[in-house]
């Protein structure tokens, strides 16, 4: 089975960068489409960005130009780069893997932006 782990979450200014980093525990990690969701308090979960096997990228509206996803195959690997943080970027940061008819979270990460 899928396991997906996050780090790299924490406290930042506004202004200031964070790299949040989710690893995956199976071989076949590759095949798998990666999203980044978050949920901020008293919201709903939403997909913040988005990277298929093929490398190609979606990202919500609200964090185009400030964040990037990439993935590392070979460390089992997706990342999140998120720089230019706002206030509103304030959430739990969950990691999703999805291949066929399976889906899998990880346990999440809080980011907090503020002065």
């Amino acid at each position: 089975q899928m396991q997906l782990v996050e780090s790299g979450g924490g406290l930042v200014q506004p202004g200031g960068s964070l790299r949040l980093s989710c690893a995956a525990s199976r071989s076949i990690f590759s095949l798998y489409v990666l999203g980044w969701f978050r949920q901020a308090p008293g919201k709903q979960r939403e997909l913040v960005a988005a990277i298929t096997s093929g490398g190609s990228t979606n990202y919500a509206d609200s964090v185009k130009g400030r964040f990037t996803i990439s993935r590392d195959n070979a460390k089992k690997t997706v990342y999140l780069q998120m720089n230019s943080l706002k206030p509103e970027d304030t959430a739990v940061y969950y990691c999703n893997a999805r291949l066929s008819v399976e889906e899998y979270w990880g346990q999440g990460t809080q980011v907090t932006v503020s002065s």
